[in-house]
């Protein structure tokens, strides 16, 4: 695994700007493909799937496919999905926006309402294996909000996949993936309905697509969330634990990022070591750490805080506390060497989908209230308005807006 220096900025800028999804190639394929679809419908979404997904089966899975399928899931990982389960929706009933009211002055009243979404698709990727945590991570929140159509979408979805969603609550399960999908999802065609908003990671073209369907007003979505990233800072080790977790996070894609940031040049070179001894076979984690992984050598702690806040990553390891507060923005962030990234993956009950490609700076990851619509209800007597009028009349003649003031006087309020 590369060592580099903190004081090569050619290098950290490779590493901290890396994102296919902002390619203009993949940009520019992926907004062919959603124009087709756009055109098209459902002939234009068959032929994408014939060409990128080798599938001519039926776009939607039935009822009875989905259960022969999901009596061929293990019955360990059935286990294990429930308890999965049961861990993220404690989390998720505690991210339900408030619901409040609240007197603003005398006779003015605020009420703050959170009402779910109506109809949301959860992404989960194909790929070489099956990803059930992704499933359970998009589902449940959904309906622990309360969405009454929950459509999940799936390229690949083997029998794992549609037991998790299943358990989880979705209520149709498409076999589709890719940047077809998400047009079809937003957009809507005579086989897949229209939905309001799309969440889950997904590759380049996926993460591109969302973009596009968004910036278009088609459809919501949660996040930027593209290949999985890691930024490991510590200067205590173990080399070996920080070594797994950096593998672990790499095997997920060839495009993710691990990184680990240290002020000790003596650990970095432990931890290379112990990288080339556990990577073995794994060709996915060995791609993906040539590309895009590499150990940085900062001459200070306060550099190597910089240099995270720069990367603003979807996971941070840190070493305690006081780093976990002091690095910036990120998705997640595990504190302690015994918080292992992995667990986060599947079991903690915080959320798995998060923001990539620095999109931490302004956000968490997914939760209860992506899916909810919140807003507020306001009600004046003629003694509330009276009572604030004179600071109405002010700002709105200010603004040169006079009708907002004449809106006003017109009630007989004192002007």
């Amino acid at each position: 695994m590369r060592i580099i220096s903190a004081t090569d900025p050619a290098a950290l800028a490779r590493l901290t700007t890396t994102d296919r999804a902002r390619d203009p190639r993949v940009r520019a394929r992926t907004a062919q493909i959603v124009r087709d679809v756009r055109r098209r419908g459902d002939a234009a979404l068959a032929s994408w799937r014939r060409r990128l997904d080798r599938d001519r089966s039926p776009v939607e899975l039935t009822a009875r496919e989905i259960r022969a399928a999901c009596d061929l899931a293990p019955r360990d990982v059935r286990r294990a999905i429930r308890q999965a389960i049961r861990q993220v929706e404690r989390v998720a009933e505690r991210q339900r926006p408030p619901a409040f009211a609240v007197k603003s002055t005398a006779g003015v009243r605020i009420e703050q309402r959170a009402v779910p979404l109506e109809r949301v698709a959860c992404y989960v990727p194909g790929g070489r294996h099956p990803l059930p945590s992704t499933a359970v991570m998009t589902v449940v929140p959904a309906r622990v909000a309360g969405v009454r159509e929950i459509l999940l979408c799936c390229p690949s979805p083997a029998p794992e996949v549609l037991c998790a969603a299943v358990e989880s609550g979705a209520t149709r399960i498409f076999r589709m993936g890719g940047a077809h999908a998400i047009a079809a999802l937003a957009l809507g065609t005579r086989s897949v309905p229209q939905v309001q908003k799309i969440v889950g990671p997904g590759n380049a073209w996926v993460t591109a697509a969302k973009d596009l369907v968004a910036f278009e007003g088609w459809c919501a979505i949660d996040f930027h969330a593209g290949p999985s990233e890691i930024v490991i800072f510590s200067d205590r080790g173990p080399a070996a634990w920080i070594a797994a977790d950096l593998i672990a996070q790499a095997e997920h894609d060839p495009d993710a990022r691990a990184l680990l940031v240290t002020t000790r040049p003596a650990l970095a070179t432990m931890v290379a070591g112990e990288v080339d001894a556990q990577l073995r076979a794994n060709q996915t984690a060995r791609q993906s750490l040539a590309r895009h992984g590499a150990i940085i050598v900062a001459r200070t702690r306060a550099e190597a805080r910089d240099i995270v806040a720069r990367i603003a990553p979807e996971h941070l390891v840190c070493d305690n506390d006081s780093d976990a507060l002091r690095c910036g923005a990120a998705g997640t962030v595990f504190v302690g060497p015994w918080s292992a990234q992995a667990a986060g993956d599947y079991a903690t009950g915080s959320n798995h989908v998060l923001p990539t490609g620095a999109g931490a700076r302004t956000r968490g990851g997914l939760t209860t209230a992506d899916f909810m619509r919140v807003f507020t209800v306001q009600r004046l007597t003629g003694r509330g308005l009276s009572t604030i009028a004179p600071t109405v009349l002010a700002l709105a003649r200010a603004e040169g807006l006079d009708a907002h003031a004449a809106s006003i006087s017109v009630r007989g309020v004192p002007k």
